[in-house]
């Protein structure tokens, strides 16, 4: 196969992972804070009584930028560009990664098929491949390009990749930064450069952007509590033990699988196998001691312990890459290693019916490698695997739809009986009205040191009280929405089967 032939393929498995699975998502996660900012980058008008657009964390990123400057309709369009181009390219990275270990055309497309089923991250709460076009679903796949150029020596190449994989998303990177100079040797430190370049270009760019990051401050007992209580998962004392059990598994099952395909391992993929997942592995003990003891604030910023990704992703490559160069029961059994995780993310888990069709799964990708496309269909249909709930319904757009065109852009909308669902966030990004408060928008505590207190002010006016219009008046909120279970004895704005909004401040009159 050629290489227009390899990049086809690559495409091809990117579009089938984006259309089939692991799928995508869109306003279900981090893209409910995104887009809102993105909204009121383009018009400052909108959402300004908003707090996620009065306390954006877009300054050290070119995300928005990027995304501002393609000129495609609608943000939804711009995003989810990038993000079918940037898992291309991360796929081709897994292809280059395998072939850099001796495999021909289609064994390497194997393996980077299989990576590409994805994985879920337990204790940190990420992705091997994100759902959500959010700046960490572009900057990973870079990651990956730019290991699979390093390890077939395209040195500057690689500099490039991981600089643009820097732009949006600096922390993911920093694994891969720290084991660079070591897998390409000083004489090649000049790939070294286009971070240099990116982060001047980022320092440059982030001059007068939203609230600047806490790098030399202690958290306070306040800001412990509320991020403890929003953003358990940056606490690793929060986690269960059996996470950390997983990790101690799956870095033995890692070392295992190097250990056998060592010999053909490139000098350079050799570090990034092990450096990335062994800095992934200290980030727990590093992350306790800076955080849980000095109560660093930068910590839950950065969050190192996300760098735990790559022991599960390059414990699944490995197993793979393993299994491509076995007989037919080892590579079985590497293969099962390998199906597993997208199947069942915790090893320390029940896992027999996970266990059965990893196996099975196994066992058609032994008999002919290209049936590895299969567990794309399977895993999802008889392993029952659901990434992400349906949250999008015609109720909630008929309500989007109405406040966009009948109410005023400086509206203020509270949905006092939401709860922790995520349903507030879709109505602030497809309304375009701003929303007092909601749990997901609250995720921010641990970026944003001055939005902290004021979302747990929010959070405890209208959300843990009972339903009070007047309070809210005085809030400065316009509009309150309830379920019909919460309705009112008086006449609604608006109402259709699930929601009913109420008008909470009079009529401004001109």
């Amino acid at each position: 196969m050629n290489r227009v032939g390899v990049a086809a393929a690559c495409a091809a498995l990117a579009l089938l992972t984006f259309f089939q699975f692991p799928g995508h998502t869109w306003l279900q996660q981090d893209s409910q804070i995104f887009v809102p900012i993105l909204e009121n980058q383009r018009d400052a008008a909108v959402l300004r009584n908003d707090p996620v657009v009065q306390h954006p964390h877009t300054a050290f990123t070119l995300y928005d930028e990027v995304t501002q400057a393609i000129r495609l309709p609608g943000f939804r369009v711009a995003l989810e560009f990038q993000q079918i181009v940037t898992r291309a390219l991360g796929i081709w990275g897994l292809y280059l990664m395998a072939t850099a270990a001796g495999l021909t055309v289609v064994p390497a497309l194997t393996v980077a098929a299989i990576c590409s089923l994805g994985a879920s991250i337990v204790g940190p709460f990420v992705l091997t491949i994100e759902y959500e076009p959010t700046p960490r679903a572009f900057a990973l796949p870079l990651l990956l390009c730019a290991i699979g150029l390093a390890a077939h020596r395209r040195y500057l190449a690689a500099g490039v990749a991981g600089a643009a994989a820097f732009l949006y998303h600096p922390p993911t990177t920093l694994p891969f930064w720290a084991v660079l100079p070591f897998a390409i040797g000083e004489r090649r430190l000049r790939s070294l450069a286009p971070l240099a370049v990116a982060a001047a270009i980022l320092l440059a760019t982030a001059r007068g952007q939203g609230d600047a990051p806490a790098f030399f401050t202690g958290l306070t007992p306040s800001e412990e509590q509320l991020q403890r209580m929003r953003a358990s998962y940056v606490w690793i004392s929060t986690w269960a033990p059996s996470t950390v059990v997983h990790y101690l598994i799956l870095a033995a099952v890692l070392a295992a699988a190097f250990v056998r395909v060592r010999p053909q391992l490139s000098r350079e993929l050799r570090w990034f196998l092990i450096g990335m997942p062994a800095l992934g592995l200290l980030s727990i003990p590093l992350s306790w001691l800076l955080l849980e003891r000095a109560k660093w604030a930068l910590i839950p910023q950065v969050q190192p312990l996300r760098a735990l990704l790559f022991v599960t992703l390059f414990a699944i490559f490995l197993c793979a890459l393993a299994a491509m160069r076995a007989r037919r029961w080892e590579s079985i059994a590497w293969l099962s290693c390998a199906y597993l995780l997208p199947l069942q993310p915790l090893v320390t888990g029940p896992y027999r019916m996970a266990a059965i069709l990893a196996v099975g799964l196994a066992a058609l990708t032994t008999v002919a490698r290209p049936l590895a496309l299969a567990a794309f269909f399977v895993i999802p249909w008889l392993g029952g695997v659901v990434n992400y709930p349906r949250l999008h319904t015609p109720e909630l757009a008929q309500l989007s739809e109405w406040a966009r065109a009948s109410t005023p852009l400086d509206a203020v909308f509270v949905f006092p009986d939401a709860g922790r669902t995520l349903y507030p966030g879709i109505f602030r990004s497809e309304a375009l009205r701003a929303v007092y408060v909601d749990w997901k928008s609250g995720g921010q505590v641990n970026y944003i040191r001055g939005f902290g207190e004021q979302w747990r002010f929010r959070w405890q006016q209208s959300m843990t009280a009972p339903v009070n219009p007047p309070k809210y008046e005085a809030l400065g909120i316009t509009y309150m929405v309830v379920q019909p279970e919460h309705k009112l004895g008086q006449a609604a704005e608006f109402e259709n089967s699930r929601y009913l909004v109420y008008r909470v401040a009079p009529e401004r009159r001109p």
